[in-house]
């Protein structure tokens, strides 16, 4: 790929672009803030530790949205974070309005883009992208089950003490409390996790998964998340970048499959370089089935609040 553009500069936004440039998947990488200083600040930093980590992508950084000039994927971090004892739709407002802005600059300056969303409530902040642009949505996804699986594989590693490059886990439906850890699915070296752990401790990794962000939230209280948000965001990109086909679950636009239309919500997606190629549909029991129309229904009530501002 040619071109990347990171909206918002802040922790995750830079961490994203380090990831990015590191793999080198890229030749550049635009930071565009609200904060000119903040932008190019943070792009020189990474630009400087080029020789160290031997890449060649190049970046920049601006408050001037020209910046996202013919770039093929935008990823969206901008927004106001979570504080502490706070959900992920209680930033909905503001945020919907910052998301408004950068769908506006992309639509002049990048109008052939596809665009990645970080941003919370991210189910919400992806369904109003392809609501406002009218375009296919493979073009438009989101970021929440890599990370969501990544820090529920990590648990169960911590757990069992087994490796955890040994450890496949799947997380669907919203991002947020109402998410659907699939331990059906979850196995480590292929082995259902059932094989290792009882259910009261399968039970307990669940609770802990759903409140990952806000654990880490309550023990730094001054930042949410960054460092696996952005790792999370850059196997996306990969995925993308290097034509994968990978299987990895992303917010993605639903047209009836899982029973569900004109929505957004986490399930397994096929990533290339087409963006959001295909949705995989899984054939869920009845408490899957049950818990997944929960997450469902959340992500309605919060899109019901999304038609009223």
């Amino acid at each position: 790929m040619n071109k990347i553009t990171v909206v918002g500069a802040g922790r995750v936004g830079e961490s994203t672009a380090q990831f990015i440039a590191t793999q080198d998947l890229c030749r550049e990488i635009a930071l565009l803030d609200i904060n000119e200083g903040a932008a190019s600040g943070a792009a020189l930093d990474i630009q400087e530790d080029a020789p160290l980590f031997k890449f060649d992508t190049r970046l920049s950084g601006s408050a001037d949205p020209e910046i996202m000039a013919d770039s093929e994927l935008i990823i969206i971090t901008a927004g106001i974070p979570r504080k502490p004892g706070m959900s992920r739709s209680d930033v909905m407002e503001v945020n919907v309005k910052v998301t408004d802005q950068i769908i506006a600059n992309t639509l002049k300056y990048a109008p052939d883009a596809m665009m990645l969303f970080v941003s919370n409530p991210v189910d919400i902040l992806t369904y109003r992208a392809w609501k406002k642009t009218g375009w296919d949505r493979n073009r438009i996804f989101g970021q929440a089950g890599v990370l969501d699986s990544t820090r529920m594989a990590s648990f169960i590693s911590l757990e069992t003490g087994y490796s955890s490059m040994d450890i496949d886990a799947m997380v669907l439906g919203g991002h947020g409390d109402s998410m659907v850890p699939m331990m059906r699915y979850t196995t480590i070296a292929g082995i259902p996790i059932s094989n290792f752990l009882d259910q009261e401790k399968i039970d307990d990794i669940v609770t802990r998964t759903r409140n990952g962000g806000a654990e880490i939230l309550a023990l730094r209280q001054n930042s949410s998340a960054f460092a696996a948000p952005a790792a999370a965001v850059s196997v996306m990109v990969d995925a993308i970048v290097n034509d994968r086909k990978r299987i990895l679950p992303s917010v993605a636009i639903l047209d009836n499959e899982y029973g569900c239309n004109d929505m957004a919500i986490g399930v397994p997606t096929v990533l290339g370089k087409n963006g959001m190629e295909k949705i995989i549909e899984l054939d869920l029991n009845k408490q899957e089935q049950s818990d997944f129309d929960s997450s469902v229904d959340q992500v309605k009530n919060d899109l019901a609040v999304l038609a009223t501002l």
